[in-house]
């Protein structure tokens, strides 16, 4: 037997776009009672408009995951909302930043950080203690296949996500005495505006002739093409906050239940060659007017060149 919906409070934050939008409009459908985090006055109205004219109730709540004051306010706004506090938190709200780690500077890099994995951390730890206070709970974080399949071009996003993952692991064995369950959610790709601003990211961070550069963004141009909505997320997302047991991990999505375990499998060698044929990423260097000071002779080789040379 499942959890009931009714009379319990949820913080969805990411809520006005892609896998967000899709999950407060379940949410609030199944009978949850959704506080939808947006970052801005307009989004909130246009959400709560779109939300009516579906017949479905839900508030909203101002909220930046990368800034700790906003976090901190708005979870107040939430306690005052709900009388007490929250019953689950689920964090969806994420950035992509497409681009070669070359490219990337600190700043970009500090940003993505805070949003995809700060904040989720922050948040986490701010419900924390009213779950623990009432001894239950249910918290969500919403990764990536991604982080289990780091790929080149997006090294930063895989790596903001590998870490979102090995936290929640940690959190769910730290939190099971105070009643609160942890679970991971690990989309594959989906239609979502993701994509499009990775595309973006691309361009602001990268040059057309750039190695790898047009590979990739063919890639995110036909995986958006192709791929379905987010429901199958949103409806993993009601699963982890109504079943009585949930699983640590749902990995959501076909091409994520097929990359993930063939990445673990496979050797690196045969990985990086599909990453290499797949983003056009040169495998070797180009020799013709090539500069610049060579590798030192491995000392091995080094007494034969020697007497080579002497001779």
């Amino acid at each position: 037997m499942g959890v009931p919906a009714g009379g319990r409070s949820v913080l969805v934050t990411g809520a006005t776009g892609g896998i967000g939008r899709v999950t407060v409009f379940r949410l609030a459908g199944a009978g949850w009672d959704v506080i939808a985090g947006v970052r801005g006055e307009d989004k909130a109205r246009a959400l709560e408009r779109d939300a009516a004219e579906r017949g479905l109730s839900l508030r909203t709540v101002l909220l930046d995951v990368a800034s700790e004051q906003s976090c901190r306010q708005a979870l107040a706004e939430v306690a005052e909302m709900t009388g007490g506090g929250l019953w689950a938190l689920v964090n969806i709200a994420g950035i992509p930043q497409a681009g070669p780690v070359a490219d990337v500077d600190d700043e970009r890099a500090r940003y993505l950080l805070e949003v995809n994995l700060l904040g989720p951390a922050r948040l986490c730890r701010l419900v924390l203690p009213g779950m623990a206070a009432r001894g239950t709970g249910r918290i969500v974080n919403i990764s990536s296949g991604l982080g289990r399949v780091p790929w080149p071009m997006g090294a930063w996003y895989s790596a903001g996500k590998h870490a979102l993952s090995a936290l929640t692991h940690c959190l769910r064995v730290e939190a099971a005495h105070l009643g609160v369950r942890v679970c991971l959610v690990e989309p594959g790709a989906f239609a979502t505006p993701m994509l499009g601003r990775a595309l973006s990211d691309l361009d602001a961070v990268g040059r057309p002739e750039s190695p790898g550069y047009k590979g990739t963004a063919r890639l995110f141009s036909s995986v958006d093409r192709r791929v379905p909505g987010p429901e199958p997320v949103a409806r993993t997302v009601e699963r982890c906050l109504t079943a009585r047991h949930p699983r640590p991990r749902y990995v959501v999505g076909r091409d994520a239940r097929l990359l993930v375990p063939l990445h673990a499998l496979l050797p690196l060698a045969w990985t990086d060659r599909l990453k290499h044929a797949v983003t056009g990423l040169p495998r070797t260097p180009a020799r013709e007017g090539r500069t610049g000071p060579q590798p030192p002779e491995p000392a091995y080789r080094r007494p034969a060149a020697e007497a080579k040379e002497r001779a």
